[in-house]
């Protein structure tokens, strides 16, 4: 795992129990703080006795020029998560950069938040409508991922509150090669519209969405729907305690990291993912956390 910072990442707790469960045996997985500008010199380095590579932010964007090749949805998004390093080419016209294997990027985010939001739309106890409505809070990478998850789903439509339009040419981009035709709004306007959303995506930073959340509580006895919150530290957050406290369904970031770390599990060993061993994993861990707090590293 790749990124900055990446003390407080879960994911070797995750990909550690599949492997254990898949029986792997000296296969590995840990964290490394990497910041954008010293991506390259890490990716120079890599050689055969890697597999794969899991990224965080600010690396999701930045790792795209130094692959050999992006799948077809990270592409679309612009927002790769996953590289997985692969054998010295066999195909005519498949070229490896000087004395390194291939890279691949893929997206397996989205995979994460369609999941997640599946298990949050069955504990609402009604099926989505054909084409729902749905908000997007923030404008980063995983709102690019949002999108393509939402796609999915049936909405090309949704509504994405955030605080800067002017900043935000990356997730236009990639709406626009979606085919998404969102709506953009500002956030302190988003309460409104969660009100009336069947499914709403957080994707800020911890706190973030507090002011949205104690805002939530001016408007009681409203038909909520299911919300997905993608931090999982601090949990649970000042929205997800807002949005159930209101009767809607709620699912933390750690089902989309469950969910997306199984996905790349599959791609990088090339066995379905021992997914009850990865939950049970994850949630002895979020005990631990709680059990633990000066253990704990924030966002």
């Amino acid at each position: 795992m790749l990124g900055h910072p990446i003390a407080h990442s879960l994911s070797p707790v995750l990909h550690l129990a599949a492997y254990r469960a898949l029986g792997l045996d000296g296969w590995q997985y840990g964290r490394q703080d990497v910041q954008e500008s010293e991506l390259a010199g890490v990716i120079a380095r890599l050689d055969h006795h890697w597999v794969g590579l899991s990224l965080t932010m600010p690396l999701k964007h930045a790792i795209i020029p130094m692959l050999d090749h992006v799948e077809p949805l990270a592409e679309v998004v612009g927002a790769v998560n996953t590289v997985l390093v692969q054998g010295r080419p066999t195909r005519p016209g498949e070229v490896a950069r000087a004395g390194r294997p291939v890279l691949v990027g893929a997206n397996t985010d989205v995979y994460g938040i369609v999941a997640a939001l599946q298990e949050a739309v069955g504990a609402v106890g009604r099926p989505l409508p054909t084409r729902p409505r749905a908000v997007v809070l923030g404008a980063g990478a995983t709102a690019a991922s949002a999108f393509a998850a939402l796609g999915q789903l049936g909405c090309t439509t949704p509504t994405v509150h955030l605080r800067s339009l002017g900043r935000s040419g990356a997730l236009i981009r990639a709406a626009h090669r979606m085919g998404v035709e969102p709506t953009y709004l500002a956030l302190e306007d988003a309460v409104e519209s969660m009100l009336d959303a069947d499914i709403v995506i957080s994707t800020l930073p911890a706190h973030g969405a507090d002011a949205i959340a104690a805002g939530l509580a001016s408007h009681p006895g409203a038909s909520l729907g299911a919300l997905l919150d993608v931090v999982y530290e601090p949990r649970p957050t000042a929205l997800m305690v807002a949005w159930a406290h209101g009767g809607g369904a709620v699912v933390g970031g750690e089902r989309m990291l469950l969910h997306q770390a199984a996905e790349q599990v599959r791609l990088m060993t090339g066995h379905p993912a021992p997914l009850a061993a990865m939950d049970e994993a994850l949630g002895a861990a979020l005990a631990g956390h709680r059990t633990h707090p000066e253990e704990r590293s924030e966002r």
